[in-house]
């Protein structure tokens, strides 16, 4: 049997290429799948406890037999009048998207407001110019599209559920930032403010540590990928 294989941020580098397909025998599991890799390129072998696996795009457990036709994705630790490159609109009116363009928080505020709310809290995570004492000329962020989108709408949904508040809109922007511009905008409206405070944080904090996502930092004098950790709940090659 065949399957499609990706591999995101820092995976990259160690791979042959990002995409790849391969032959299997049938009955191969996720994790027979990570040992043949782990034969080819074994400085993965370090990073086993960090990496996570999704097939067809939703998280997949090591024991999982693999199916004629599966995508396979790789995924290290996540980092943490617009063009959306995918977008999801609920019924409700809760909004998320990827977009390669700056994204214009007024407009995604003005998109929430309604007549009911009496707060809107923003958070604007922004490009900053040095890390760990090196000066960033800018940063460039990549991520696994069709499964991050599906994970902002989880996310923002069950956020919505929990929390007094009326919308939230998470939007994530890819490829270069430059200093000064915002890399992803999460924003809630509500009726009263202490709700919107709470679901943005949790928004934040979901996002950063379980969506697909990944930042790569240069530097004046280099470039890295910047190293996150999931969320205890994502599924793992190895606990």
């Amino acid at each position: 049997m065949q399957v499609r294989v990706l591999f995101f941020g820092l995976l990259k580098e160690f791979a042959d290429s990002p995409d790849q397909t391969i032959e299997l025998p049938e009955g191969s599991t996720v994790e027979s799948l990570f040992a043949y890799f782990l034969g080819r390129f074994p400085q993965l072998e370090g990073m086993a406890c960090s990496i996570a696996i999704a097939r067809n795009q939703q998280f997949a457990r090591p024991g999982e037999v693999l199916a004629d036709g599966d995508e396979i994705a790789f995924l290290p630790p996540v980092s943490g009048g617009t063009a959306y490159t995918h977008h999801i609109e609920t019924p409700g009116g809760h909004f998320f998207a990827l977009t390669r363009e700056p994204i214009h928080t007024g407009a995604l505020r003005d998109r929430l407001l309604r007549g009911c709310d009496g707060a809107v809290c923003v958070f604007e995570g922004v490009v900053r110019n040095q890390s760990g004492g090196r000066s960033t000329r800018y940063l460039d962020y990549e991520c696994y599209e069709s499964m991050a989108i599906k994970l902002m709408a989880a996310i923002g949904q069950e956020i919505a559920a929990r929390h007094a508040i009326s919308r939230i809109a998470i939007v994530h922007r890819l490829g270069r930032m430059e200093i000064g511009e915002a890399s992803v905008v999460v924003a809630v409206t509500s009726p009263h403010r202490r709700p919107s405070f709470d679901a943005a944080l949790e928004g934040i904090n979901r996002l950063k540590s379980t969506v697909p996502i990944w930042k790569k930092e240069y530097f004046v004098d280099g470039e890295v990928w910047v190293e996150g950790a999931w969320d205890d709940a994502v599924l793992r090659v190895r606990s």
